[in-house]
């Protein structure tokens, strides 16, 4: 697997760019003037193939700054049109991997929420379903296990709202762990326990079934569970 500058690069063809997001950083350039994953990428692309000025990278989806795992970016606009269009029809998969603190109540079900962001704070509510510029938002989660106070949960991801999972479940009384935004506890030394694992879409060009699993990494809380046991499960699943 190719790293550039702590990027895995999990796959890569004249129409697509997949990698592996680290955690803690943007997935473009904001007010933060932090180094950005879509720039990042660029200069990959330009220091690989000896590109004279700038490289057209395009954002399909993003992905929070503390989230980390599988990202897609388009390399022509025409797989941008492509990609842009499965996500609006719903044919695009995105499933994540999360640590909570507390254990669901229900092992499995779905979540309809309505949420309303405040740009001042860069914190997300849930609100009433007519309230002025609320949007909807549905995700299932399932559990998979439990280590003492914490939960292991897999998450489809079905509309793509700022924060949406953080919220969603702390609604439900499960903060994420290291998500003091939302009321999960802060562990001195780790991240957001929140990982895109796996993304699966049809190729804009090819028409081939692309499906990419990204492991979270091997540290707390992630640890605490047999994380390769369920995604291998979830991979093979999909053969």
């Amino acid at each position: 697997m190719e790293n550039y500058k702590g990027v895995n690069i999990l796959f890569e063809d004249n129409h697509l760019l997949v990698v592996s997001k680290p955690q803690n950083i943007p997935t473009q350039a904001d007010e933060s003037k932090d180094t950005d994953l879509q720039n990042l990428m660029k200069s990959y692309l330009i220091e690989k193939y000896n590109k004279p000025g700038d490289a057209y990278l395009g954002i399909v989806h993003r992905l929070d700054r503390p989230t980390g795992g599988v990202i897609v970016f388009a390399k022509t606009s025409k797989a941008a049109e492509r990609l842009s269009e499965a996500i609006k029809k719903g044919d695009f998969e995105k499933k994540y991997l999360a640590v909570t603190k507390g254990i669901p109540k229900v092992k499995k079900q779905i979540l309809t929420n309505y949420l309303l962001k405040n740009t001042d704070t860069n914190t997300v509510h849930i609100v009433p379903r007519l309230t002025e510029g609320a949007k909807e938002a549905r995700l299932a989660y399932n559990l998979l296990e439990s280590s003492g106070d914490c939960s292991l949960l897999d998450i489809d991801l079905y509309t793509g709202r700022s924060h949406q999972i953080r919220v969603q479940l702390a609604g439900q009384g499960l903060p994420l762990l290291g998500d003091i935004k939302y009321g999960g506890d802060k562990v001195k030394g780790t991240n957001l326990a929140l990982w895109a694992y796996k993304l699966s879409f049809e190729h804009p060009v090819t028409k081939s079934k692309m499906v990419f699993i990204s492991y979270p990494p091997e540290t707390e809380p992630w640890k605490k569970f047999n994380i390769e046991k369920y995604l291998l499960i979830k991979f093979s699943n999909d053969d």
